[in-house]
């Protein structure tokens, strides 16, 4: 990923916590020369390993898994918003875009046992689901469960490279940045809240260390 050093995420914990927080993932691999991907939820262990593995499963049917090649790539999108250039205080400027990404390079392992399986079937609903939720896998009905089994298969990747970027207006003098800040307030999506407290918190560091 081309990521200049200003938007580079340099602090590992923020990488980590950025993959815990968007971890619906895109699984980027090649296959007998052809580029394949799948939209998938990874469960992250970052204590395992030297730098963590993610976990996964994805239905039997799913092609990708044919010939899949060893080394793959996974992107974590996060929040992006469109920057008007109307909101700068010149006219000689040009529109841009916000976001935030980690992209992670890894060897995949596919897990062909049975409770591999089962673990990452149960850690999949326990953190995704609702830390008051009823649900536990563990009261389907055999039948169905095993049914479910032979219908996934399971892998883990180990994190090789890891690399996060952060692009909210930090080549822009502080004073402009204040004004994205205004306007993408006046919305009230998801994104836009989560671009500009990671701006405040930018500019709140960078006056702490004046």
């Amino acid at each position: 990923m081309y990521t200049p050093k200003h938007f580079r995420m340099d602090d590992e914990n923020e990488i980590y916590d950025f993959i815990l927080n968007n971890s619906f993932a895109i699984l980027v691999s090649n296959n007998e020369d052809k580029l394949n991907a799948t939209h998938i939820p990874l469960i992250l262990k970052k204590d395992e390993g030297e730098k963590g593995f993610l976990y996964g499963h994805v239905a039997k049917a799913n092609y990708q898994m044919n010939n899949i090649s060893e080394n793959v790539l996974v992107i974590f999108p996060g929040a992006h918003k469109y920057i008007s250039s109307s909101w700068y205080e010149s006219d000689q400027t040009v529109p841009t875009w916000s976001y935030l990404s980690v992209h992670v390079n890894g060897k995949i392992q596919i897990l062909e046992d049975r409770e591999s399986k089962i673990n990452i079937l149960k850690e999949s609903v326990e953190f995704f689901e609702e830390k008051d939720s009823s649900y536990k896998i563990e009261d389907l009905k055999e039948n169905y469960f095993e049914g479910l089994l032979k219908g996934i298969i399971a892998f883990k990747i180990e994190i090789r490279e890891i690399e996060g970027k952060k692009k909210i207006s930090q080549n822009h003098p502080e004073e402009r940045q204040k004004l994205v800040i205004e306007q993408l307030e006046k919305n009230s999506d998801t994104d836009s809240m989560t671009i500009v407290s990671k701006m405040k918190e930018m500019l709140e560091n960078k006056s702490g260390n004046r």
